[in-house]
């Protein structure tokens, strides 16, 4: 969750609301398909204290998907269901690149204002280094002749 408090009686898609004779209306199915669905492991609705089925907008919409895939693609309840599993397995790692996405623009961010603070706090009475050129010029150095302490 995002850190707010949610309304508990804020209707979602994932929020269990249909009956399964109603959920078998919305979604063009016998209830009956939609009980051996949910005992395949294809479409698992919540369940009520009295263990009744309560499916969401989201299981509705997914019997819907179930449904194409078998009439229209031809593909086995079994492929269906690991089909499914493939869909949620990519959308998990899609919220999870999404959240390192932050965490790494997010530490990006600090490294950045690390660097502010460290160049703010370079010392400005030195004298930058600039490297020399060679020459072939050659200098001498005398010293001075010593003063005698008397003149």
């Amino acid at each position: 969750m995002d850190g707010r408090r949610r309304n508990p009686y804020q209707l979602t898609d994932e929020s269990p609301v249909y009956v399964i004779s109603i959920a078998a209306q919305l979604s063009g199915l016998h209830p009956q398909t939609l009980r051996q669905y949910d005992r395949l492991g294809l479409v698992s609705p919540d369940r009520t204290a009295g263990r009744g089925r309560r499916y969401s907008a989201r299981d509705i919409e997914l019997l819907r998907t179930v449904q194409q895939l078998s009439q229209d693609e031809g593909i086995n309840l079994a492929g269906i269901k690991r089909i499914i599993e493939l869909e949620n397995q990519v959308a998990a790692l899609q919220q999870r690149v999404a959240e390192l996405s932050a965490a790494v623009d997010g530490a990006a961010v600090a490294l950045q204002q690390r660097e502010a603070q460290v160049h703010a706090s370079y010392r400005r009475d030195l004298v930058p280094y600039q490297d020399v050129q060679q020459t072939s010029a050659l200098v001498v150095w005398r010293p001075k002749p010593k003063r005698s302490p008397t003149e």
